[in-house]
């Protein structure tokens, strides 16, 4: 029993009740009275800070009765407007009142702080989110097919001998010919090198063992030569690696989950209508009928 009251989105369904609640005695109060406008203390000082916040200084006596005219022009031009019902069919408007009312579970989520033990169990049923990709540290000579012609496989062959007998330690830096790429890279996530080689390359790279020169390889700009250093296979960190990650995910999640609880409870309260238009075959059938 103790675990359902504490269960995040039984607070924002019972927060729901109260919204419903508290829009009828609102709705009441203002139909009784609607000549009545109060401007409160708590918004006269919200026009006070919000204006200190954007002059860096807080506002005169002339300016603050200018703020609190202008919030009174405002409100008696959005009663009115209501009144003439100017905010029917109005998309930007109705978006704008869904988008308010999904902040309002929103608020009750970021006030929810997940256990470790929400967040592990998250972790383990979502592990692609946070995965970390295999990474590779790895040399590349570059061969022009272009420059190379007919001669292509036998220069990379004797290259590959000779960056061979040199090992990890040759200097690559003037061998092959010229590209827009560094010659070496250290710890790249494999989705980087298939962004700057091309996912065939990439493939390659899973299969080469390290400790030695290999090739050729095909990428997008020709062939290469390669020397893997190092692979670091892909894993799901710890939850203390990624606990900021998750946390933002968990209550992402927490968030859609509590907008379509409530939005579900509020659909149980109308009777849904919709009246489909008629395919273009169909009334053409009709046209030529009349």
């Amino acid at each position: 029993m103790k675990r359902i009251l504490k269960e995040p989105l039984l607070h924002f369904l019972l927060l729901g009740v109260v919204i419903f609640a508290a829009y009828g005695v609102v709705s009441k109060h203002t139909s009784s009275d609607p000549g009545k406008i109060v401007i409160t203390q708590g918004q006269v000082e919200s026009l006070v800070m919000s204006f200190t916040g954007t002059r860096q200084r807080p506002p005169t006596g002339e300016e603050l009765e200018g703020l609190i005219r202008d919030r009174v022009r405002e409100e008696v031009y959005y009663r009115e407007a209501l009144a003439l019902g100017l905010d029917k069919d109005d998309l930007i408007i109705r978006r704008r009142l869904r988008q308010k009312m999904e902040f309002i579970t929103d608020d009750a989520v970021d006030q929810a702080q997940p256990t470790d033990d929400e967040l592990t169990a998250y972790l383990k049923a979502h592990p692609d989110t946070f995965r970390v990709a295999p990474q590779f540290t790895f040399s590349q000579v570059y061969l022009n097919p272009e420059q190379h012609g007919a001669n292509l496989a036998r220069d990379a062959a004797h290259l590959l001998a000779q960056l061979n007998q040199a090992g990890g330690s040759a200097d690559v830096s003037a061998l092959g010919d010229s590209l827009m790429l560094d010659h070496k890279f250290a710890a790249l996530p494999r989705n980087e090198v298939a962004k700057l080689f091309g996912e065939n390359f990439a493939a390659k790279l899973d299969e080469l063992a390290p400790g030695q020169w290999q090739g050729p390889i095909e990428s997008g700009y020709g062939v290469h030569l390669v020397f893997v250093s190092e692979r670091t296979e892909g894993r799901v960190p710890a939850l203390a690696k990624v606990r900021d990650a998750v946390s933002r995910e968990w209550a992402n999640t927490q968030r859609m989950e509590a907008n379509e609880k409530l939005y579900e409870a509020m659909l149980k309260r109308y009777l849904v209508t919709i009246e489909r238009p008629q395919p273009v075959a169909e009334k053409q059938k009709l046209a030529v009928a009349k």
